[in-house]
């Protein structure tokens, strides 16, 4: 007995210590925990900002809308255009190509060459410039004069500049003009010519809303007027007058005359005839 039952018996089991294979699977387990709980977080923030995005998508293009609509109604309002193009006119200079800023937009292509023609040939032979300006409407200057005044000014800054230049607008809206230029220009064409090109050619053809004849009979009118030739006239004055109603000196007299002799009469049988029944009518008794 004393043989089967050994001290060693009554000792504790042994417990076996985790082996690496079982260590590797709990850190792989517990890896697989943490990348699961991250990947399930992860959405949850994804998942934020996306619904964060379509907010302010939104609401930036309200505010580019609302910008684009207020740019277009500056754009395309009426006195900010007018402003804007007569100020264009003076900052942009005289024109290099051609003699002509059409910013009213009256002048056709035909005028526009044949104008290039005529002034160019002026320029090649007597060194004088003219440069012909349409504006549909003034807003910074009173009248045509100040304003021509003004882009003689901003253009030729000096007198050497300005000297043989010449200017002449025309205000659509206003069927007026004016002419300017330095003091050999001027000489050239001569003051009567000047009163007469402003006073019959771009008003009387601008009234009938003749754009194109108003400015090309202008420059042919200054052009001949620096070449001494024979003034070739403005167009004519059509009489509108209504006829009138009111009879002349000479025709009142007449009628007053006969209106006289009417009236006379009627009163003498006014009187007489009366008279006369009332005579016959006593004597009778």
């Amino acid at each position: 007995m004393e043989t089967l039952l050994s001290p060693c018996s009554f000792s504790p089991p042994l417990i076996p210590k985790p082996s690496s294979s079982h260590q590797s699977r709990l850190t792989s387990s517990s890896s697989f925990l943490a990348l699961s709980n991250s990947t399930v977080s992860g959405p949850k923030h994804i998942s934020s900002q996306f619904s964060a995005k379509p907010d302010a998508w939104l609401r930036d293009a309200k505010q580019g809308l609302a910008a684009l609509a207020l740019s277009l109604a500056l754009s395309f309002s009426p006195v900010g255009t007018a402003v804007a193009s007569e100020f264009n006119i003076l900052n942009d200079g005289p024109p290099k190509e051609t003699y002509v800023v059409d910013d009213a937009g009256v002048l056709s292509r035909v005028t526009r060459s044949d104008l290039k023609k005529l002034l160019s040939d002026l320029e090649y032979r007597k060194k004088l410039r003219l440069n012909f300006i349409t504006v549909r409407k003034l807003t910074s200057k009173a009248d045509a004069f100040e304003y021509a005044d003004q882009v003689l000014e901003k253009w030729y800054p000096s007198i050497e500049e300005g000297n043989n230049k010449g200017i002449v607008v025309l205000i659509t809206s206003q069927k007026e003009g004016a002419i300017t230029g330095g003091p050999a220009f001027i000489e050239a064409v001569g003051e009567k010519i000047l009163d007469a090109t402003v006073s019959e050619n771009l008003p009387v053809l601008a009234t009938d809303e003749k754009y194109n004849e108003a400015i090309y009979s202008s420059a042919k009118r200054l052009v001949a007027a620096i070449d001494g030739l024979p003034d070739p006239g403005g167009p004519e004055v059509k009489d509108n007058k209504r006829e009138s109603n009111f009879k002349t000196k000479e025709e009142t007299e007449e009628k007053r005359g006969q209106f006289s002799l009417v009236v006379g009469g009627l009163l003498v049988i006014a009187f007489v005839v009366p008279m006369a029944q009332y005579y016959a009518y006593v004597s009778k008794k």
